[in-house]
């Protein structure tokens, strides 16, 4: 697995992950689990979503073209 995910894509991811994890805490109600889906792919760097398309937001790509 290469990584897809950049610098501020991953930071936002685990702000986001924690954000959603800590609402749904609050909340008591299991869209807080949603919250693990974009705090996992912070944390790896990699997002399944972005293959089909291609796409990657990660700089060390873009440096060995």
């Amino acid at each position: 697995m290469k990584n897809n995910v950049g610098g501020i894509d991953r930071v936002l991811r685990i702000i986001v992950g924690l954000a959603l994890i800590g609402a749904g805490l609050y909340f008591q109600s299991w869209w807080g689990a949603v919250g693990l889906i974009p705090l996992f792919t912070g944390g790896i760097g990699w997002c399944p979503v972005y293959l089909p398309f291609g796409f990657s937001s990660c700089a060390c790509d873009k440096k060995k073209e």
